[in-house]
């Protein structure tokens, strides 16, 4: 499989998946300030760009944070090259560069949810239809999800699809529990209030994981509890630890139908078995923001171990 196809494919997928993560940012964002008052409201909106990692790029076109700025700059400001629209429109440029190792299905999805937030998107968006367009996005990338897994063959393709879905979905889930300890909270005082426990269950909101939480928990909102159920908890798609046995498993058929190994397949099987013997107690312990920064790095260096181990660039 030549790298360039590789690379197109693996990026196709964090493309996608970073314009889903937005979406669903901003739409937790956007329910927290709707209880909050002017300035509060500013805090929670200057969260959601902290956690995207575009603060520097926002502050160099806007001075303020209400909600409007904010989510227009994320969704479709021309100046922003990270934006939803712009993602979206990166993964229909990756797809049809590489149009012959997709099938008509995952290619007409692709193009279809480019063209329809191309519309939604033509203008600036307002508090009225924010809603209906953040469900719009929700839903194309569900499109595409669900025409890559059931048309495509478990071939090179949807491994390097796979891969670059879930390590960009671990990315997101820790840098949203970061943000939540270093950005969120106020002050440690507001540590186990109502305030506190509204924020955890915006964070279950973003990572759609309120249900499944409250299902398995009673419903009782227990900041530690949620933490484990976001990294630890490989029930739960999004948490970390379900992402990395993910990204090995795929990087595993990788193995197989190359017959060989790389570098990538030592490093994401030493950070999926750390995952696995840690305890929440153990992480806390540690300290969250250390142990999740540390997350962080290691899972960028396998996403570049990939890169060039299969020769994205070749």
């Amino acid at each position: 499989m030549l790298g360039r196809t590789a690379n197109g494919v693996f990026w196709m997928a964090r493309n996608l998946e970073r314009a889903e993560n937005t979406a669903r940012l901003l739409d937790a964002g956007h329910r927290m300030a709707l209880t909050r008052d002017a300035a509060t409201s500013q805090e929670e909106w200057r969260s959601v760009v902290e956690t995207v990692g575009q603060t520097a790029s926002y502050q160099r076109s806007h001075g303020t944070y209400t909600g409007i700025q904010v989510w227009n700059f994320l969704l479709r400001e021309k100046g922003n090259p990270q934006s939803v629209l712009a993602m979206v429109e990166n993964a229909r440029t990756n797809a049809r560069s590489v149009r012959t190792a997709l099938t008509r299905e995952v290619w007409e999805a692709i193009n279809e949810s480019w063209m329809n937030l191309r519309e939604v998107l033509a203008k600036p968006v307002r508090e009225v239809s924010l809603g209906e367009v953040l469900a719009t996005i929700r839903r194309q990338s569900t499109l595409v999800r669900g025409a890559v897994e059931g048309s495509m063959l478990r071939n090179e393709n949807y491994n390097f699809f796979r891969i670059g879905t879930h390590i960009e979905r671990a990315d997101n889930t820790a840098r949203i529990l970061d943000v939540k300890y270093y950005v969120l909270l106020p002050s440690l005082a507001w540590v186990g209030s109502s305030l506190d426990n509204v924020q955890w269950e915006s964070v279950l909101r973003s990572v759609s994981g309120e249900r499944a939480y409250r299902w398995l928990n009673a419903g009782a909102m227990d900041p530690r509890g949620i933490a484990q159920f976001m990294i630890l908890d490989q029930r739960f798609p999004r948490s970390l630890a379900f992402c990395i046995d993910k990204v090995r498993s795929n990087l595993r058929g990788l193995a197989h139908q190359y017959g060989c190994e790389s570098s990538a397949h030592e490093q994401v099987r030493d950070l999926g078995a750390r995952l696995h013997q840690l305890t929440i107690d153990g992480i806390f312990d540690e300290g969250l923001h250390e142990f999740l920064t540390h997350f962080v790095s290691c899972n960028r260096q396998v996403a570049q171990a990939i890169e060039r181990d299969y020769r994205f660039y070749a």
